[in-house]
C-alpha cells in the first residue's frame, strides 16, 4: 500500500503545507509496503488545482492520453518509490496535487494515498526586461571615513566614532625670537561650537553669493542656484553640504571636515605671560583627476587644498600669517606652488589676516597641483603641516602636524596614479575607495536575480554589501600568467567555468526566453571567479558550480524565473557551491556588466568593489522565491 506522506522535490522542503520544488523536472515519491513483503511499484497521478485547493484537471504525464500517469520501478517493501516528471509537462509557478496507488505485480491498491500539494518555485521571479530605467550602474555614494593618521595633536577614532588613541603631542612650540618670545600652536578636534561656526559661515556665504547674483541682474532661478552652489573656491563641490566633524571620500575626491581648530599662543620671554591668542578652523580637500577630460592635461594629476577660517585674533599679535606645507613620497612628480584665494576664488596674497581688519567670514583657500609623469603605477603618500608667524615677532613661529594620507597598512587617502588603464590617458584616483557597481535590474532582471541568489549562498557571499564581502578586480597589471606565458585574463578564467570543455549545455526552456549564454558568478573578471587559479572559490571544472537556468513561469503572466538545472545534479544546488553558472538570456548576460569598470574608476588588479542588485535586495533568504521590484 502507498505511504501516507507523499512528497515532492527537489529539495523536498515545504512552504506551509505545499512542497516547494526548484525545477520543472519534478521528483515525486512515496513509500510503498506489501503485506507479503513483495517488491511493488507506485502509480503517480498529478492534477492541477482550483483556487480553493481542490483538484481541477489531471495532467497527462505519459503522453498516451489514456491514463496520464507515471509508474515507478519496483522497489523493496518499505522503500521509497520515485518518478521524475520530464521537462515541459509541469509549469513553474503553478500549484499541483498528486497522489499514488500501489501495485505488487498482481494486485492494485484500491484506495489512493492522501493528496500532496507542490509548486515549482524559482529562486527569483521577474517580468520581461523593462524598456526604460532610472538606475545608474556606475553612480557612487559618498562614503564617511575615519583617518588612520590625523597627526600627533589630534585623537584617532574608530570607525564607530569612539576615541581609539588620545593625542600624543597637543601643543607644539617654535624657537624663541630675539626678544625671547615664543609662538605655540594647539590643535583640537571639532566641537559643538566649531560645528556651529561652520554652519553659520555656510549660510553667510550663501547669502553673499545670492546677493551678488541678484545685483548682477540674474534670473530668479539663477539667483536660487547661486545661493545653493558650493563656494566658488572649493575644489570638491559636494563637500560644503556635508556635516562638519566628519571626513568623507569618493573614488575621486576627499572632504576632510574633522581636522578641527588650531589655537596660536604668543608667550613672553619667561613663559609666565601669554601675550595674545588667535584661533582658526581648518578643513582640507583632495581631488584626483582620472583622465585628460577631467584635468585637461596629458599627464596624471591631483589637487590638494586647505581651507583656513579665522575665529579670533588678538590685537597684540598685530597680524597672523599661516603657511601650508605638503610632503610627498612621489618619485615622478612636479608640484606647483600653493595658490591662495578667498571664498569667491579671487586671488589672495597668501593666508594673512591683519589683527585690526579681519573678518570671521574671510576664509582662505590654498591649493596645490601635483603632476605625475611616471610609468606603470605609483601610490603616493602625502603629509601636511601648517606653520604660523605673527607680526608682533621678528622670527617666532609654530608648526602643527596635520598627519598624512594614512598609516602604511591602510593609506586611505593616498592617490594612485597610473598609465596602465587601456584606452585612457594617465590619471589618478583615490584607490582605497571601494566602488559599487549597480546592476540595472530593471533592464537585466534575469542576470540580477541570478547574481543575487549566488551572493546569498556562496560561502564568501562574493560582492555582497550585506555581508561586506568585496570582489577583487582581475586587472591588466596582474602578474599572473597562463600556461602559454601570457598575462592571465578573464577569458582564461571563463574557460574553466563555461568553456568548450566545461561540460555545459543549454537547458530546455520556453521559446520566449530566447537565446541564452552561460553566465558565471563570481565574474571571470574577478579574483573570486571559480576559474581564477588563486581564488578562494577555485574549482577544477564548472560542473562543480551551482547549475541554474532561466525559464518562463506558467502563472498566466509574462513572468520568468531562475530555477535549478537538475539534469546532472539531480538534487539541485546544495547551497554551498563556490561558483555558479546559469543559462541567462544572451542580451542580459552581455549587457548587465557592459559599463564595468567605469573609465573614471581606473580599476587595477586587486581593486575591491561591490555588486548591488536593487530589484532583489529587499529579499534576505533563498528559502522563498524573491520577487523582483521595479526601481524608480
Amino acid at each position: 500500500m502507498s505511504g501516507s506522506t507523499p512528497s515532492a522535490g527537489p529539495k523536498f522542503t515545504k512552504s506551509g503545507s505545499i512542497w516547494r520544488v526548484i525545477t520543472p523536472r519534478v521528483q515525486l515519491q512515496n513509500t510503498v509496503t506489501d503485506a507479503d513483503g513483495d517488491s511493488s511499484t507506485l502509480t503517480f497521478q498529478v492534477w492541477t488545482v482550483n483556487a480553493d485547493g481542490t483538484p481541477n484537471a489531471q495532467v497527462d504525464l505519459d503522453g498516451s492520453g489514456q491514463h496520464g500517469v507515471m509508474v515507478s520501478s519496483y522497489v523493496p517493501s518499505g522503500s521509497l518509490a520515485k518518478v521524475t516528471v520530464p521537462y515541459g509537462l509541469l509549469k513553474p509557478g503553478v500549484r499541483y496535487k498528486f497522489r499514488t496507488s500501489a501495485f505488487d505485480g498482481s494486485l492494485y491498491e484500491t484506495v489512493w494515498s492522501p493528496w500532496a500539494d507542490f509548486r515549482i518555485d524559482p529562486y527569483v521571479k521577474f517580468p520581461a526586461p523593462q524598456t526604460t530605467s532610472t538606475i545608474d550602474s556606475t553612480a557612487q555614494q559618498i562614503k564617511e571615513i575615519t583617518r588612520t593618521d590625523p597627526g600627533p595633536a589630534l585623537p584617532t577614532f574608530t570607525a564607530s566614532g569612539e576615541v581609539k588613541r588620545q593625542p600624543t603631542q597637543k601643543r607644539t612650540c617654535g624657537k624663541q625670537d630675539t626678544q625671547g618670545h615664543q609662538l605655540c600652536m594647539e590643535l583640537s578636534p571639532p566641537t559643538a561650537e566649531s560645528k556651529a561656526r561652520t554652519k553659520n559661515r555656510a549660510e553667510a556665504l550663501s547669502k553673499a553669493m545670492e546677493a551678488r547674483a541678484r545685483k548682477a541682474g540674474k534670473s530668479p532661478a539663477a539667483v536660487a542656484a547661486a545661493a545653493a552652489a558650493a563656494p566658488p573656491a572649493d575644489l570638491v563641490d559636494w563637500c560644503s553640504d556635508q556635516v562638519a566633524g566628519k571626513d568623507y571620500m569618493t573614488r575621486a575626491e576627499a572632504c576632510l571636515k574633522n581636522i578641527g581648530s588650531g589655537k596660536l599662543i604668543f608667550i613672553d620671554a619667561d613663559r609666565s605671560l601669554e601675550i595674545g591668542f588667535a584661533t582658526f578652523d581648518f578643513e582640507m580637500r583632495i581631488k584626483a583627476y582620472a583622465n585628460k577630460s577631467e584635468s585637461g592635461s596629458d599627464f596624471a594629476q591631483f589637487h590638494q587644498q586647505i581651507r583656513i577660517m579665522p575665529v579670533s585674533i588678538d590685537p597684540a599679535l598685530d597680524g597672523v600669517t599661516l603657511r601650508w606645507s605638503t610632503q610627498s613620497t612621489c618619485s615622478s612628480c612636479v608640484t606647483s606652488v600653493v595658490r591662495w584665494a578667498d571664498d569667491f576664488d579671487n586671488h589672495a596674497d597668501g593666508a594673512y589676516w591683519d589683527a585690526d581688519s579681519w573678518s570671521a567670514y574671510d576664509g582662505r583657500w590654498g591649493s596645490r597641483l601635483t603632476t605625475w609623469n611616471g610609468t606603470g603605477k605609483e601610490i603616493i603618500d602625502l603629509g601636511w603641516s601648517v606653520t604660523a608667524t605673527v607680526d608682533a615677532s621678528d622670527s617666532a613661529s609654530a608648526t602643527a602636524d596635520f598627519g598624512s594620507t594614512g598609516i602604511p597598512q591602510v593609506r586611505e587617502l593616498a592617490p594612485r596614479c597610473d598609465d596602465i588603464v587601456a584606452g585612457s590617458a594617465p590619471g589618478c584616483v583615490l584607490w582605497h575607495f571601494k566602488t559599487t557597481y549597480t546592476v540595472d535590474t530593471n533592464r537585466y532582471p534575469a542576470a540580477g536575480g541570478y547574481y543575487w541568489y549566488m551572493q546569498q549562498v556562496m560561502p564568501d557571499h562574493a560582492g555582497s554589501k550585506r555581508w561586506d564581502s568585496l570582489l577583487y578586480y582581475l586587472g591588466p597589471d596582474t602578474p599572473l600568467k597562463n600556461s602559454a606565458g601570457a598575462t592571465w585574463t578573464s577569458a582564461d578564467s571563463r574557460k574553466v567555468i563555461c568553456g568548450a570543455n566545461s561540460a555545459w549545455s543549454i537547458h530546455p526552456s520556453d521559446a520566449s526566453v530566447g537565446s541564452v549564454d552561460c553566465d558565471e558568478y563570481a565574474m571571470a573578471s574577478t579574483h573570486e571567479s571559480g576559474g581564477y587559479p588563486n581564488s578562494v572559490n577555485k574549482v577544477t571544472s564548472g560542473t562543480q558550480c551551482a547549475q541554474l537556468y532561466t525559464d518562463k513561469m506558467g502563472d498566466g503572466a509574462a513572468n520568468f524565473g531562475v530555477l535549478a538545472d537538475t539534469r546532472t545534479v539531480t538534487k539541485g544546488p546544495s547551497g554551498s557551491e563556490r561558483c555558479g553558472r546559469a543559462a541567462i538570456p544572451s542580451a542580459q548576460n552581455q549587457a548587465a556588466f557592459h559599463k564595468f569598470p567605469a573609465p573614471t574608476w581606473r580599476m587595477l588588479d586587486g581593486d575591491g568593489f561591490f555588486v548591488t542588485l536593487p530589484g532583489f535586495e529587499h529579499c534576505t533568504s533563498v528559502a522563498t522565491t524573491c520577487t523582483w521590484r521595479k526601481i524608480g
